[in-house]
């Protein structure tokens, strides 16, 4: 009897975790990242969905446009291979910019309203990979 009862209890504190967990991560984040060559910082948004180990959602960040042009409207991609592990993510957004395709990877910490965000692009016509840092915040 005893044993039933604490197997029980350890799959309702299980369940109660991974809840707890989703809540963590699921949400709004207003992303901040150093702009590119010294440019002025990149404000993006992060809308996650968290279910169990399995995260979605999307991407809204600034467009690129030539210095001196009006900034072209921000745009929104769907995150994929996106998963949760307690308070760590991971997911990864495909980017189009011309003729060059190529997978941004970003893994992030949460910890209470906050998140460190790391993200990686891959290094261009053969190039190392490059690794930004980033934070979140919930809104």
């Amino acid at each position: 009897m005893h044993r039933k009862l604490l197997f029980a209890g350890a799959i309702l504190l299980v369940a109660a975790l991974a809840a707890m967990a989703a809540d963590a991560v699921t949400g709004k984040w207003r992303m901040e990242q150093e702009g590119f060559g010294g440019g002025p910082t990149r404000v993006s948004t992060l809308d996650l969905k968290a279910d169990g180990a399995t995260l979605t959602g999307t991407l809204t960040q600034p467009g690129f446009g030539q210095p001196g042009d009006a900034p072209p409207p921000p745009t929104t991609t769907p995150i994929s291979n996106g998963k949760v592990d307690g308070n760590n993510i991971s997911f990864d957004v495909a980017m189009t910019f011309g003729d060059n395709s190529f997978t941004m990877k970003y893994a992030g910490a949460i910890t209470g309203s906050d998140m460190k965000v790391t993200i990686t692009v891959p290094g261009f016509q053969g190039g190392d990979p490059r690794t930004f840092e980033a934070t979140a915040k919930k809104q």
